[in-house]
């Protein structure tokens, strides 16, 4: 199975919509070619800043075809999965295997609380729905409200073949770089999940980050990595500072709204969330978030 391609910035995609909710074709095309423009090596199409758990399967489906028309080749299209029920999680991995999806990332269920034998049971059974199609494991303990252990990862990946990476947004680097070394053999991707610390995830083996920062300020992150990859270790260093603050900036707002917010700042005019959330309202939060892309030089 070819995994080459599975390395660089990856960026998990924004959601435009309309006022009906319906995914705005053309905002979302533009928002495509903004990042593939930017120089960044893939998309994912909702990952938790894509608002997956807001989206339809139609939607989805929709989405996707809207997405691989778009991207055209250019770069690779990753699509998310994140529902709770394994019969559904199979229904989407079978849709966007057919549709051309380059590889299939899967969160673990959130809200419940499985063992580590319906957890393995689980993401097997997705990925062996799919056995042509890469499949990487997300995990994000902050969301979902546990993690997935190094020992778990590593023995799920040499038990199903197309398991054959994973996004870890633990913000745990023990974590990340234990589970690039237990997957050496095997030619294990990881992928760092937290902006802030794609330049440490890179330092331990990481062969790249899905990064939400991609969406507004591509040229920052991909500095990170492209600094990284050309041998310029300190550069990349310095690359990373320079972004820091600007993600931070970004906490103080609710979830995942900032993102949307940081895009439209620079006039990519992507819209609003989908409900309940709202734009940052005028404030400290928005202010601190101009202040810090201004510094940057963003706007």
């Amino acid at each position: 199975m070819n995994t080459a391609f599975i390395k660089g910035v990856v960026v998990p995609i924004l959601t435009p919509i309309d006022g009906e909710e319906r995914i705005d074709e053309a905002r979302f095309r533009r928002q495509i070619d903004y990042v593939i423009n930017g120089g960044l090596e893939g998309i994912l199409v909702f990952g938790s800043n894509g608002e997956f758990y807001q989206v339809e399967e139609d939607e989805m489906a929709r989405g996707l075809a809207i997405a691989l028309d778009q991207a055209a080749g250019r770069v690779p299209v990753y699509f998310g999965v994140g529902a709770i029920n394994t019969k559904k999680c199979v229904r989407l991995a079978k849709m966007a295997a057919e549709k051309g999806a380059a590889a299939v990332s899967v969160l673990q269920p959130m809200f419940l609380k499985p063992t580590e034998a319906e957890l393995f049971l689980h993401f097997e059974t997705i990925a062996r729905a799919i056995p042509e199609t890469p499949v990487l494991v997300y995990n994000n303990p902050g969301r979902v409200g546990y993690g997935l252990a190094a020992a778990f990862v590593s023995r799920l990946a040499h038990a199903v073949p197309n398991i054959v990476g994973m996004k870890d947004t633990s913000g745990d680097m023990t974590l990340t770089e234990e589970c690039v070394r237990l997957g050496r053999d095997i030619d294990f991707k990881v992928f760092g999940g937290k902006d802030t610390l794609l330049y440490a995830s890179l330092c331990v083996g990481a062969v790249g980050g899905v990064c939400t920062a991609g969406n507004f300020m591509p040229e920052l992150i991909g500095d990170i990595y492209h600094r990284f990859a050309a041998g310029d270790v300190k550069g990349a260093l310095e690359a990373q500072f320079k972004l820091n603050p600007v993600r931070l900036s970004m906490d103080a707002a609710s979830f995942p709204v900032a993102a949307k917010d940081m895009a439209n700042l620079r006039g990519l005019d992507v819209g609003v969330p989908y409900l309940p959330n709202l734009p940052t309202p005028e404030g400290p939060a928005l202010e601190n978030i101009k202040a810090a892309m201004r510094k940057a030089g963003l706007i």
